[in-house]
């Protein structure tokens, strides 16, 4: 759209628009210059807009590294669910399917997630949110593994948190160099498998 003078009009982005621009640009700041470089104004300066915009979506970085912290679970969590819910599967193949979409999440994320995640170490808010999001991956991994296991479900739940917790492991590992993505995978099937037994 041009105006009269002939300079071309952008449309002003909502704010829902602008807060999913933001975390975009959050993490490509994380990816590109690590997550010590991410604040309010580098965010503004990155985003091409005001110090105060940025101030008005987050508030504080603690904020930012929170949602973005949220936002990138948010795509492991739908990747997961997604992949997790096409077509039936045996035990074998339900244990394969959801160790490696695990596993894949965090080689996709190239290790955001985790650098967003110690940037907010020893914050109380995010281990509230981290508690939150540990809570939506057990109910996501029982519901998968009820029909293939004939344990209680609250016995299945306690289950899951421990193999939630091996795989978190294992990708951290991956993410460090310690063993390839088809490794992990790997072994947190077997994990899964073993653990309902």
């Amino acid at each position: 759209m041009q105006g009269k003078s002939g300079e071309t009009k952008t449309r002003r982005l909502s704010k829902a628009e602008r807060r999913h621009q933001l975390l975009d640009t959050a993490i490509t700041i994380v990816r590109e210059e690590g997550a010590d470089s991410l604040t309010l104004g580098h965010l503004a300066k990155r985003a091409g807009i005001s110090k105060p915009v940025a101030y008005e979506h987050f508030g504080t970085r603690s904020t930012l590294l929170i949602e973005l912290y949220r936002s990138i679970d948010a795509e492991q969590a739908n990747a997961l669910r997604a992949a997790l819910t096409t077509g039936e599967r045996s035990f074998a193949e339900t244990a394969d399917v959801l160790a490696s979409t695990y596993i894949h999440c965090y080689a996709d994320t190239s290790g955001e997630w985790h650098a967003v995640g110690a940037a907010l170490a020893g914050s109380e808010e995010k281990e509230a949110v981290y508690q939150e999001l540990l809570d939506g991956y057990v109910q996501l991994f029982a519901a998968v593994l009820k029909p293939h296991s004939a344990l209680p479900l609250e016995t299945l739940k306690q289950r899951c948190i421990g193999l939630i917790g091996a795989g978190e492991a294992l990708s951290s590992a991956m993410v460090r160099g310690k063993c390839s993505e088809a490794e992990a995978a790997q072994t947190f099937a077997a994990l899964i498998q073993s653990g309902l037994r």
